[in-house]
């Protein structure tokens, strides 16, 4: 009896053992990562590494929406508790030599005089003034080497999207040279004859076999002579996601930061601005006075007076100046005002979701080859999407959600695929019905699909937007000398580093 009591705990520890290998299925039993089991792969992944620049950012839900009273009475951001999930910002802007590094990139891949680098080019004569002498600004600011730690202005909000994309492919580039699983390419692939630039999308779709210099393990039984090895597939968890704008509830979440004034749950202290208090100098006694950023204190006056200026800059400051906010982000408030993903709505807060808010869906697929029905890669070596039309979802029923719910008849849920008779409308009817070009007006601007949102208060700005929950709106393709960008990055898996 001893010895069968002994044999059963021996056979019961060897199914518990079984239970948490994690080199073998739950589901099937069999192992994971064998050639004779099929050679289904399992990473061991223990989380999402931290991109170059960027500063974890939990999320958590807080109040989004205004904290001080409007003297505009624009009533464009009445508050609402919304929860954002936690994701990844630059610490700092995106500064001079950054941008300048790009546009480097894409003339010596594509040339000066190539249409991709001249649609890149900030647009440098937002610094002139009619009435005023700038013109230095215009000729040295975004090149001269004294002002490379500056935050990038002129940047309209289509430039920075695409300066985003181009950097998730310069990065994803770097991880795969750095693991040795591809050759650096010193001539950047020119776009002729089938080639493109590296890209993350080209990768993953087997553009570039020539270039891998030592691939994964190929477990597949299935794999030919000469296919041991194979390309890095996203389910690896090497490639990190693509940077991106972050979105307008992002953004107010984390220059808020309220991770620093909450104990058990509880806010303790609304703030009004990055720092904690409802003024704008810094009250700590090393540095008491001080001013917290660098904005426009009154008509005129953009930095004080000489030997003692307020701020220390009459125009920008480098990046990383002043005192970051308990996220550790640098500049949330002064310096520039920030691109954000979202689609201009005066009742943006009251009309999008209570859970990663945002408006500017535009729902696409890939473009196909009908010949070959392989993916269709631009100059960039970026897949080419189109609009998916004719959609009956229960979750969606049109690929552009820009419109959805914004207001006029046109785009109220019960109009989204009915004509007045009872019958379903294309596409062109539906656009003809939701008239948003022309329904959206006020005192300033016509408001667009096309007008995005910025945030925070900049260098020109008096201290009334250095608040978070203050918001404006510019056409996309239009860029000023206060406004500039920092990338944002979706963070997978956990919400809390090291879970």
């Amino acid at each position: 009896m001893r010895a069968y009591r002994i044999l059963f705990f021996i056979v019961l520890a060897g199914i518990f053992a079984s239970c948490n290998n994690q080199d073998v299925s739950r589901t099937t039993g069999w192992e994971y990562n064998t050639p004779e089991n099929g050679g289904f792969t399992k990473v061991d992944y223990q989380e999402q590494k931290t991109g170059p620049g960027l500063v974890l950012v939990q999320g958590g839900t807080f109040l989004m929406g205004a904290t001080l009273p409007d003297p505009l009475q624009s009533y464009n951001n009445e508050p609402r508790r919304v929860t954002v999930q936690t994701f990844y910002l630059d610490q700092t802007e995106v500064r001079n030599i950054d941008y300048v590094e790009y546009l480097y990139w894409l003339s010596r891949v594509f040339g000066s005089d190539d249409q991709l680098y001249q649609e890149a080019l900030p647009d440098t004569m937002v610094w002139r003034d009619r009435l005023a002498y700038n013109e230095p600004l215009s000729d040295l600011y975004l090149r001269h080497p004294a002002f490379q730690n500056y935050p990038v202005v002129g940047v309209s909000w289509v430039q920075a999207n695409d300066y985003c994309v181009w950097r998730s492919d310069r990065v994803n580039e770097g991880i795969l040279v750095d693991k040795g699983l591809l050759e650096w390419n010193t001539e950047e692939a020119k776009p002729v004859q089938g080639k493109y630039p590296f890209s993350t999308e080209a990768y993953l779709s087997g553009a570039y076999a020539d270039m891998v210099n030592s691939g994964l393990p190929n477990l597949s039984p299935d794999a030919a002579e000469g296919e041991e090895t194979r390309n890095v597939r996203m389910e690896d968890g090497i490639l990190l996601p693509n940077y991106r704008l972050p979105t307008e509830a992002e953004w107010e979440y984390a220059a808020l930061a309220q991770i620093g004034n909450t104990v058990e749950e509880r806010v303790y202290q609304r703030k009004f601005y990055p720092w904690n208090g409802n003024y704008v100098r810094n009250d700590d006694k090393k540095y008491y006075g001080a001013m917290m950023a660098n904005f426009k204190r009154s008509r005129g006056d953009y930095a004080g007076v000489a030997g003692s200026l307020n701020d220390g800059a009459v125009i920008t400051e480098e990046v990383g100046s002043f005192w970051p906010n308990d996220f550790g982000l640098y500049n949330m408030a002064g310096n520039v005002a920030e691109w954000v993903r979202d689609v201009y709505r005066p009742m943006s807060h009251q009309d999008v979701s209570d859970l990663q808010p945002f408006r500017g869906n535009v729902f696409t697929k890939t473009v196909k080859d009908p010949n070959t029905n392989q993916p269709e890669l631009d100059r960039m070596g970026h897949y080419e999407e189109e609009s998916i039309e004719n959609v009956q979802r229960q979750n969606y029923q049109q690929a552009d959600n820009i419109n959805y719910q914004d207001g006029d008849a046109g785009s109220l849920s019960a109009f989204d695929f009915i004509d007045q008779d009872g019958m379903p409308q294309d596409a062109e009817q539906e656009q003809q019905m939701s008239p948003t070009n022309v329904m959206y007006k006020d005192d300033r601007s016509l408001i667009s699909d096309q007008t995005r949102v910025y945030k925070g208060g900049s260098w020109k700005d008096p201290a009334f937007y250095l608040n978070p929950s203050t918001r404006r709106y510019l056409n996309e393709t239009m860029s000023t000398d206060y406004i500039g960008f920092r990338c944002a990055m979706t963070r997978v898996g956990s919400a809390s580093p090291g879970k």
